[in-house]
């Protein structure tokens, strides 16, 4: 990771190109539609888990959300962040790197955790991809506060998969549509989008 956020890095520096939007711009829209629809205030604390380039958190920021703290545990993810933060002149976004598996003390108390891809990435890891799970659910049961709100977004978990990996201390509120596709027959999502919130 921290060699293709480097090669982001170089690009946004010759070229201003902030990279990849995850999963494209209308998960993002999915996201902050929720959030407004649901009436979340707009000072309301925010943690982009795997925030890559920023990008989510600018649009939050420009939808009014005042409280946004983005983390990565990839330093060239987090000065390409940055760079976009004050391209897009708002300084008020925190970013931090952190490994959300073993997450510093002061990561806690959010009341919305967002997870577009970084869920995904863990559970590729090829040394204890199960253990590493465990340890996300963990970490993010520990940074939400009581109530909180967890939007994840997936390309690799369906929503019954995923029901199941947070079926510890959490309960599903609801599923975003996201496109459909229709392959032998059968129809299916590219990608997963659910609400969760803590028990």
């Amino acid at each position: 990771w921290d060699s293709a956020y480097e090669r982001e890095l170089q690009t946004f520096q010759d070229i201003g190109d902030a990279g990849e939007v995850w999963f494209g711009e209308e998960s993002m829209v999915r996201i902050i539609r929720w959030l407004e629809k649901q009436k979340v205030p707009l000072d309301s604390s925010v943690l982009d888990i795997g925030t890559g380039n920023g990008v989510l958190l600018i649009e939050l920021a420009k939808s009014g959300y005042t409280d946004l703290t983005g983390i990565d545990y990839s330093p060239s993810a987090i000065q390409l962040s940055e760079k976009v933060r004050e391209k897009e002149g708002m300084p008020n976004i925190k970013f931090k790197v952190e490994d959300f598996l073993a997450p510093s003390a002061e990561l806690s108390g959010f009341e919305i955790c967002i997870d577009k891809g970084t869920f995904d990435a863990i559970s590729l890891n090829p040394d204890n991809a199960v253990g590493k799970r465990k340890q996300y659910v963990e970490s993010l049961w520990s940074v939400l506060k009581p109530e909180g709100f967890f939007l994840i977004t997936s390309c690799n978990w369906t929503k019954e998969e995923l029901l199941d990996e947070f079926r510890e201390g959490f309960e599903i509120l609801e599923e975003l549509p996201a496109p459909k596709f229709c392959f032998g027959g059968r129809i299916g999502n590219t990608v997963t989008t659910l609400v969760f919130q803590r028990k």
